[in-house]
């Protein structure tokens, strides 16, 4: 997905209700600071209440942002975020442990260097010991978020040692396309309607959502 797709679907969803509306903006769509702040603005004008900055570059042999040029960049994005009247959240985000870097330290300390260039909230996505979240709120000064995934700690968990949002990621989407395909196998293997058993509460949740 291209930036100005990304900021086009945003700012549909931004108008279909009122509660307040962050995106996930990946690395900022750019490399260079000052692009990933216009990434901000741009934010900012369809919309957007937040936004997540991460420091995955997207490259495989090189997936993670050197650590001075990943701070430069959330120190770019914090300018742009706090500059206008309305209060921007931004989210940084440190990717180690989703692209088989499980270094601890080095994620606590790109935290608290995002915490030190401007950022609101600090967010490790793919952390799941409770210790170790532990150890990375205690570390730092800001909110902090955890990703919700197979082996995380449950949210009551999560709220005792000091966690303060938690983010499905693609949690929802994945379980909807799970039911998706469970319930085409049983109508192409069995030719039967058992999904409708789960289909039902679809129906009635987008009944009572549309109004119909």
């Amino acid at each position: 997905m291209t930036r100005d797709e990304a900021l086009a679907h945003s700012g549909s969803i931004v108008q279909a209700t009122e509660l307040p509306v962050s995106a996930d903006l990946e690395n900022g769509f750019r490399d260079n600071p000052d692009e990933v702040a216009e990434t901000v603005r741009l934010a900012i004008d369809v919309g957007l209440a937040g936004c997540s900055i991460e420091d995955f570059t997207g490259q495989r042999e090189a997936p993670i942002y050197e650590a001075g040029l990943a701070a430069e960049r959330i120190v770019a994005a914090a300018h742009a975020a706090h500059a206008g009247a309305a209060q921007f959240v931004l989210t940084a985000r440190s990717e180690n442990y989703l692209h088989g870097r499980a270094d601890l330290a080095d994620t606590i300390g790109r935290l608290q260097a995002y915490q030190e260039a401007g950022a609101d909230v600090l967010y490790a996505p793919g952390l799941t010991e409770l210790d170790d979240i532990r150890q990375l709120v205690d570390s730092v000064d800001r909110p902090v978020n955890v990703l919700a995934r197979p082996g995380a700690p449950s949210v009551s968990e999560l709220a005792e040692v000091g966690v303060s949002r938690v983010s499905v990621g693609g949690g929802f989407a994945f379980t909807a396309l799970g039911g998706l395909t469970e319930a085409a196998k049983e109508l192409i293997e069995k030719g039967t309607y058992g999904f409708w058993d789960r289909g039902r509460v679809g129906a009635r949740a987008a009944a009572a959502a549309f109004g119909s």
